[in-house]
């Protein structure tokens, strides 16, 4: 029988004993959070003096009431207690904390090291090294030394090294307690408390157990362990469509078609600094859209401690997965978040769970990864710590230190998994000398990780914003990143290079709806609506659905086929009369396979009673006329019915006549139609998609048109696409060009762009741009956009060819205008750098010269030739001398020294 006590402890201190009589008792056990213990009893009955001072409460459980232990999250501080004093049993009631609430009494000293912007810096740091921070240092100023902990800064509880690192700003003054919980909300680490120890593990490892499968799983059935199974659910925080606003004037709308709508569009806002482009976006508005897309339900499941097989605490605890009737009273594998047990006032112990199905965790999951994003381990940094000196002369800043770079996956619009990164590092503020100083913002590279690849500037911040995001990226590629400060146009060291790999998708298509079952003509026809479990819409990466088949009598799934939408197959070959059991599973891009539906079973069935040979049924067989329309029951001749080539023109009249028309599907849903005025075809929503007139022939298309499925294809309005496109696949995977229409690049106009495959180093691809008064070829970079190559612009106003590569600021162009023609760059002569200046310079008068400046550091002293202009009117036209030729300037001077200004006009080389 189970039992539960409660065992009083000296504060820090020793065992005093066990309070025997207690009126009530309820205990919580809240995953990752501050348990409670709320207690009733008598100041006159037994045991009362042990709860007459300040103390600890343990709660000790036990299966057979001889052996007993405390388990996790179970030692409670009595520091609250009331009492009326009018009443005459003295009951009273004491409101217990768990140990680790004493982690509010511990808070963050400044520290020795100068603070930034008045926080103190945890750069690259591991979240055992900054709880180290906390708890060490208040134990060497006297602070909570009963408590202790058993993980470092490199290792977690479980001797794992830790998972993740983060650069993060504390405020001094902020509780350890608000640190601890802050980062299990982020998804760093779980925690929990064994007596007076702390222990951190990495998040989903060692408080993440998986007892919902194996060959015992923990499984909570009704009228055995669960007496009652109330759900809560609400739709106040549904949404069917987000507005993101970022920088730089971005701002886009996202919806999901598969949002609860019952009153219609409901619209939710996401504002965030630091993010412009789309890929982080998307991240944001799918997390957003994800939680917001259906009815939010707690599963509240009361336990009966008597019958139950599964006694929690022991058996199981707070943040495990079990199964339990979830949806539908089914069991499904659900998280515990929460176990309460109460005693009463007649002794009897019951107990509840709180539990999350996969949905609810899945929103735990985005909003930790939102977190992330939008900078919640980061603080705004800045400057304000040490006085800059007033000198403007530009200083080179000091190397960021701290960068830390997450990369996550997401599905673009076309259902294409791609790669996004969130880069965070360190405030500068000293340069390079040690000296403060103040930066103007901060500048973000990256390359693919590989000896020799060019580095590509990806992103630009404000001098408070040390927080920067990027995409798309390939998934599975290997990038690295490095990060520097700038100064007045000085740009400062560079930070030590983090190098991460873009993961690939994890996340699982919906589990589908179960399969629809039919059967004739020996046959089997396995259906499917095209939906996922509660009549969510498959997402956008959705690739085909798989049809897996057993004789229950002999188990062992294998896979008869597969569908890439809603439709159905037909499995042949089955024996008669003999169960086959059915199930599916939805794939995605990535290669995730979602759970199995729910499964059906059936058995093939035959013709005629009697076995009939094949062949031995045919026309020959069957009287003239036997087979008339009152023998036919409406709807039995289906098409499953006619054998193929059965129906020929000598069985049919001349001609066919409709007298209204013939469907393929539903009569008002999707369908295929041959009617008066031609054949047509429906989407679900009764949309005409295709048209083909009788009266002129002409051909109407809306949505996709392919050439074939996999393979070398075209493909017309692909799936994605927001304008007019003709993507063409060479063949298998997913480098393809393509043609479409852009009227945004500039107003009133229908520009066309062509846009053509990627190297196979994903360097390169070349994109061709025609509009009215623009033509422009151009071979550029496909993860940034930005020029990589050769490039021709016809433009009405002016024509340029030559070679940019942005990344590097190499550029060589030559400018053909109305009235002159422009280089831009420098000229190559018999094989070394050679440059060129004309241009002129104005002598001020009674001066002995002037010096000009060439404007770029030349790499060698140009050779310069001047001469001068005719000066006053009359005056004889003088020579001129240069000298003090250097990289960036020249001094030309007359021989003779005018009264008025005079012109020199120069021409220089260098070789």
């Amino acid at each position: 029988m189970f039992g539960l006590r409660l065992v009083i402890y000296a504060p820090n201190g020793a065992r005093r004993g066990v309070l025997p009589a207690p009126i009530s008792t309820e205990i919580g056990w809240p995953f990752t959070d501050v348990p409670a213990l709320k207690l009733t009893h008598s100041q006159a009955g037994p045991g009362s003096d042990l709860l007459a001072d300040p103390c600890e409460i343990a709660i000790e459980v036990s299966r057979d009431g001889t052996n007993w232990a405390e388990p996790a999250d179970s030692r409670f501080l009595l520091i609250r207690r009331r009492l009326d004093r009018t009443d005459k049993a003295a009951v009273e009631q004491l409101d217990l904390p768990g140990y680790v609430w004493m982690l509010r009494k511990l808070v963050l000293y400044p520290g020795n090291q100068p603070l930034v912007d008045g926080k103190r810096a945890f750069l690259s740091t591991t979240p055992g090294a900054i709880l180290q921070t906390f708890l060490a240092e208040g134990q060497v100023r006297g602070t909570l030394t009963g408590l202790s902990w058993n993980f470092t800064s490199t290792h977690d509880s479980a001797g794992q090294p830790w998972a993740k690192v983060l650069t993060i700003y504390y405020e001094p003054g902020l509780d350890a307690l608000t640190t601890l919980i802050n980062l299990a909300e982020q998804g760093v680490l779980d925690f929990s408390m064994q007596g007076r120890q702390l222990r951190a593990y990495n998040a989903d490892t060692e408080l993440a157990r998986d007892l919902a499968t194996g060959p015992s799983p923990v499984d909570l059935r009704h009228a055995r362990d669960i007496t009652h199974a109330p759900d809560v659910g609400t739709l106040e925080d549904a949404a069917s469509a987000v507005l993101v606003v970022g920088d730089n004037q971005f701002q886009q709308t996202y919806t999901n078609p598969s949002a609860v709508a019952p009153w219609g569009r409901w619209e939710q806002y996401v504002g965030q600094g630091g993010v412009s482009d789309p890929g982080t976006a998307a991240l944001l508005a799918d997390a957003a859209l994800k939680r917001a897309e259906r009815e939010r339900v707690q599963r509240t499941r009361q336990i009966s401690l008597a019958e139950a097989r599964w006694i929690p605490i022991l058996d199981y605890r707070p943040g495990d997965r079990v199964l339990a009737p979830g949806a539908g009273g089914m069991p499904e594998p659900l998280r515990v978040r929460q176990v309460t047990l109460v005693r009463d006032q007649t002794g009897v112990l019951v107990g509840n769970v709180v539990l999350n199905d996969r949905l609810l965790e899945q929103d735990i999951r985005l909003a930790r990864r939102t977190a992330g994003i939008v900078g919640g381990s980061t603080a705004s940094g800045g400057s304000g710590a040490r006085p800059a000196p007033s000198s403007p002369r530009p200083r080179t800043p000091a190397a960021p230190a701290g960068l830390v770079v997450d990369a996550q996956a997401y599905i673009d619009s076309a259902g294409v998994p791609q790669g996004q990164v969130t880069a965070t590092w360190g405030t500068v503020v000293t340069d390079v000398n040690g000296t403060a100083v103040e930066v103007d913002g901060y500048e973000l590279f990256m390359r693919i990780n590989r000896a020799g690849a060019p580095w590509f500037l990806v992103a630009l911040t404000q001098a408070d914003d040390t927080n920067a995001t990027y995409s798309p990226l390939v998934i599975g590629e290997q990038y690295a990143f490095k990060v520097r400060a700038t100064n007045q146009g000085a740009r400062g060291a560079f930070s030590s290079q983090q190098v991460v790999t873009v993961p690939d998708d994890v996340d699982a298509p919906p589990v589908p709806t179960p399969p629809s079952l039919s059967t004739r003509l020996g046959v089997i026809h396995v259906g499917w609506d095209g939906h996922g479990v509660g009549g969510v819409l498959m997402p956008s990466d959705f690739a085909r659905l798989l049809v897996w088949m057993q004789d229950p009598l002999a188990p062992g799934w294998s896979e008869v086929g597969y569908l890439e939408q809603a439709g159905g197959i037909v499995v042949p070959g089955q024996p008669y009369g003999q169960d086959r059991e059915f199930r599916l599973t939805a794939l995605d891009r990535s290669g995730n396979e979602s759970a199995p539906s729910s499964s059906a079973t059936i058995a093939a069935v035959q013709l005629v009673s009697g076995d009939a040979a094949t062949g031995s049924i045919t026309t020959g067989h069957l009287v003239a006329n036997a087979v008339t329309a009152m023998k036919i029951d409406v709807g039995a001749i289906q098409a499953a019915h006619i054998g193929a080539n059965q129906v020929t023109a000598g069985k049919l009249e001349s001609v066919l006549t409709l007298s209204t028309r013939i469907v393929a599907g539903s009569a008002a849903g999707a369908r295929v139609e041959l009617n008066g005025t031609g054949l047509a075809a429906y989407d679900s929503g009764g949309v005409q998609t295709v048209s083909i007139s009788s009266a002129t022939g002409s051909v109407s298309l809306v949505g996709q048109l392919a050439s074939g499925v996999t393979g070398a294809r075209v493909i017309i309005n692909p799936p994605g696409a927001t304008a007019p496109e003709l993507r063409f696949y060479p063949g298998t995977g997913a480098n393809y060009s393509r043609i479409y229409s852009d009227a945004s690049l500039f107003t009133g106009e229908a520009t066309l762009i062509s846009l053509s495959g990627t190297n196979s180093g994903n360097t390169a691809e070349t994109r061709v741009m025609h509009a009215a008064g623009a033509y422009h070829v151009r071979v550029r970079n496909p993860t940034s956009t930005l020029d990589n190559g050769g490039f021709v612009a016809l433009e009405e106003a002016q024509s340029r060819v030559g070679f940019n590569r942005h990344a590097t600021a190499q550029l060589q162009q030559l400018t053909f205008l109305p009235a002159s023609t422009r280089h831009t760059g420098a000229w190559s002569y018999n094989g070394g750098d050679a440059g060129l200046v004309m241009s002129t310079v104005t002598i001020p008068a009674n001066q002995a010269g002037a010096t000009f400046t060439y404007g770029p550091t030349m790499a060698s002293a140009p050779y310069v030739v001047a001469t001068i202009d005719v000066g006053a009117s009359g005056s004889p036209r003088v020579g001129a001398c240069v000298s003090a030729r250097t990289t960036t300037s020249v001094f030309v001077s007359p021989t003779t020294t005018q009264v008025v200004a005079i012109t020199a006009q120069l021409w220089g080389w260098r070789m």
